[in-house]
């Protein structure tokens, strides 16, 4: 269901709304997307030549030539239609008023003066080849190109059309036969004109030059501009900055700095040396990047204790602090990420064990932090609790070491670690045997991780070079209920389902909020068989474990918190088969297997037992035999109105309120707007009320509503993104209530609401979306909180 309504929020209004939802903005933005075909093929032309000419003087500098690139795949290419991406508010197209400008002195009087139109066609602005290549363009009908726009030709049965990916021009195939990677195809490679090749391949060339200090080889976009050279200390000041971005562009129109959702980040690189760090001069804002440092220096910096961590710059919007840290008697690494909730993503911790002697930083760590980074930005990969990230082999010195495994701190003590603000996961170094566990059953790699460590329910710290606690998968029941081979299904789990396991007792307990979940695997699972996994229990003093010996067999054991007595014991999964015959003399038997509860029944139980579940109704299943000579043992399945706790530690930007237990939705369709060498991104969407995003609304509708209000919000604040970063509001927050034909808007950052200014601004934009859909004013009563970051510009 989730998925379904990111999806939504993902692409829905995108399309059939645009920016429409503004007045006064967006008006003049539809306005300018208009395309106008007289004056853009009247045009084309005289702009080819004169970029043309351009790029003649630029190879005659750089010794550059373009040479033809021969495809057998495109020769019969050969498009009537529009092109992949036709929809024209899903691009960022060009100022279509410098169309119209060389339309006229295109179309003019044949005496006009030719240097003065030469000087007046220089002098358009040069904003046009920003977004060659990284924004689709803007498609030419066939039926408007008789003739090659570049030579001139004649089109017929031979001599057929092609279309740049570039620029959208029709020409024949002698002046577009070249191939490079467009932005806006997701990387991949496009036909292109042979004047947009060479532009491309030139800003190429000059985008190379500026990629320098930062791990992933990344700087901010107003860093860049002036970077001329890489100094040892690099002073930084916000308020300077700032004055600079706001000088370089003067006027700002809402919507000019839209950036496409199929924008391509280069992808990042490891580095090389330690990244640079990042220290404070003392004045507020004001900050110094030094990059020629040791690692002798600074690990005597370590050594002796300070109290400021080290934080080294990875990319312009993401850190890694390090300080070395005693953690239950070890002395540890502390690495933890700073910068990750700006793409969804909970920070990172890793407490990595320190080796005897050791003198040198785990760089490696900082490379999976780019990658985390990396796969969230783009991809929207998201690390979760009990999930996996791989890394390849020869990490932090050995071939073995596969990757981490996250979980989220329960009972462990985390005094004196230095930890980010809320939400994040602790990565546990996994073995390369232990992986197969990792991604089919993370609960039993955990706790067994706890089992050896002694800590309940797992360690934070890893350990490096340690030997496999699994090995090859032989006889576990696991072979049953998991494709280890291919991972094509494996054992479903339902969100805060538990086991406890007491005398003679057992309770399955499944929150009500979760019968959807329960559902879908009820339906995919076998008639005689029900498996499913358990979530990890918070509520039992101890926990089964699987242990696997020498000879590869599976023992069951349990571990318990420390000097306290087993009373509830948690497990990790449970089976209900139906194997049981009518004449066996029992009514149903319950036995241990492993780290989880196998109960067989008759098949008439198994029956009654699927109905009550999809009825959502308490059952109860007695097991001994039918004449007892010794008590029972009952096993009973029971709905529960209380639902696990998440979210836990998180708090509203807006006015500090706590958003523990609220469902919330990321939005991975990277909504993001540009200014003054800023990103402003809509992240997270919360529901305030209970029961909200379940409770029969019209989620369409909703869905519509809050696509367009991010947009606003975007819109309102675009000018002002260098003065809130500055001010140290990078993240905000926009709370909106809507109880019948009423809405109201609250806006905030660190727990307070934003300067009268920027509400008023707010206030402006986002009225206009609901007074210009009455549709809106239909929903029932709901509050939402939208979640945004300003970011550093690295594109």
């Amino acid at each position: 269901m989730r998925q379904a309504v990111t999806a939504t929020l993902s692409v829905w209004g995108e399309r059939r709304f645009g920016y429409s939802a503004l007045k006064d903005s967006s008006e003049s933005l539809l306005n300018e997307r208009k395309l106008r075909p007289g004056l853009k093929e009247d045009s084309v032309i005289e702009e080819k030549e004169r970029a043309e000419n351009e790029q003649e003087q630029l190879e005659a500098v750089l010794g550059l030539s373009p040479s033809p690139v021969d495809d057998a795949h495109t020769a019969g290419d050969h498009h009537t239609g529009s092109p992949e991406h036709p929809d024209p508010m899903l691009e960022s197209c060009p100022d279509r008023r410098s169309d119209a400008m060389e339309g006229s002195l295109v179309s003019g009087p044949k005496n006009t003066d030719s240097a003065g139109r030469k000087g007046s066609l220089n002098a358009l602005p040069t904003q046009r080849c920003s977004s060659l290549g990284t924004t689709a363009p803007q498609w030419v009908p066939d039926s408007q190109a008789p003739l090659c726009m570049k030579c001139g030709s004649k089109f017929s049965f031979t001599r057929r059309r092609h279309h740049c990916r570039a620029c959208g021009k029709v020409f024949c195939v002698v002046c577009c036969d070249l191939r490079f990677k467009l932005t806006h195809l997701g990387g991949k490679e496009g036909r292109v004109c042979v004047t947009c090749h060479s532009t491309l391949i030139n800003r190429t060339l000059r985008k190379d030059q500026k990629k320098v200090w930062f791990a992933d080889n990344l700087l901010p976009q107003s860093e860049s501009r002036s970077a001329n050279s890489t100094p040892t200390h690099r002073s930084v000041s916000h308020t300077q900055s700032a004055k600079l971005a706001q000088a370089e562009v003067s006027d700002l129109r809402a919507g000019d700095e839209v950036s496409g959702l199929n924008e391509n980040y280069t992808k990042p690189t490891k580095p090389k040396d330690l990244p640079p760090i990042l220290t404070s001069t003392g004045v507020k804002g004001d900050y110094t990047l030094e990059e020629k440092r040791t690692e002798s220096s600074l690990l005597e910096e370590l050594e002796r204790g300070l109290a400021e961590p080290l934080v080294f710059v990875l990319n312009a919007n993401l850190l890694a602090v390090v300080k070395i840290v005693s953690y239950v008697n070890r002395r540890c690494w502390c690495v933890k990420s700073k910068g990750m909730h700006a793409v969804g993503q909970p920070e990172v911790v890793i407490l990595l064990q320190c080796l005897p002697e050791e003198k040198r930083f785990p760089t490696d760590i900082f490379n999976h932090f780019i990658q985390i980074y990396w796969d969230a930005q783009t991809a929207g990969k998201l690390l979760s609790h009990l999930s996996h990230s791989l890394v390849p082999r020869g990490f932090l010195g050995n071939n073995e070491h596969a990757g981490f495994l996250y979980v989220h701190p329960t009972f462990q003590s985390v005094e004196g670690l230095p930890l980010p603000a809320p939400p994040y996961l602790f990565g546990l170094l996994m073995h390369r045997e232990e992986t197969p566990w990792a991604k089919a059953f993370p609960l039993r790699l955990m706790l067994r991780l706890g089992a050896e460590y002694r800590f309940y329910p797992c360690p934070l710290f890893s350990v490096r070079f340690r030997e496999p606690l699994f090995g090859p998968v032989n006889n576990s029941i696991m072979r049953l209920l998991v494709d280890f081979r291919f991972y094509r299904y494996t054992l479903p789990s339902v969100p805060g389902l538990v086991v406890d396991l007491e005398a003679r007792s057992t309770c399955i307990r499944i929150p009500k909020t979760r019968h959807p979940e329960l559902l879908k695997a009820l339906n995919k699972s076998n008639e005689r068989v029900l498996a499913l996994g358990a979530c990890f229990n918070e509520q039992a003093d101890s926990h089964l474990i699987c242990v696997q010996t020498a000879d590869g067999q599976y023992q069951t054991q349990a571990i318990s918190i420390h000097s306290q007595p087993r009373r509830v014991t948690g497990s990790c999964f449970f089976v209900f088969s139906g194997a049981l015959r009518p004449l066996s003399g029992f009514l149903a038997k319950s036995s241990i297997v492993e780290d989880g509860l196998m109960v067989q029944v008759t098949m008439e139980t198994m029956a009654e037992l699927r109905l009550s579940l999809r009825d959502m109704k308490d059952f109860t299943v007695t097991c001994g035999k039918l004449h007892p000579v010794e008590r029972q043992e009952n096993v009973h399945i029971q709905w529960q109105d209380e639902e696990p706790c998440f979210n836990k530690g998180i708090i509203s930007p807006v006015d500090g309120k706590s958003m523990e237990s609220l469902t919330n939705i990321k939005t991975h369709q990277r909504l993001e707007y540009k200014a003054n060498g800023k990103v402003i991104r809509w992240t997270e969407l919360f529901y305030l009320l209970k029961d909200q995003h379940s409770n029969g609304l019209n989620h369409t509708s909703q869905n519509r509503l809050t696509e367009r209000l991010a947009r606003a919000f975007c819109l309102a604040l675009c000018q002002s993104l260098c003065l809130l970063k500055e001010d140290g509001m990078t993240k905000l927050a926009l709370r909106v209530t809507l109880d019948g034909q009423k809405m109201e808007f609250l806006a905030g950052s660190n727990g307070q609401r934003l300067p009268a200014p920027y509400q008023d601004c707010l206030n402006q934009s986002l009225t206009s979306v609901v007074q210009s859909n009455f549709q809106y004013q239909g929903l029932a009563t709901c509050q939402l909180e939208l979640i945004f970051y300003i970011l550093e510009d690295t594109s």
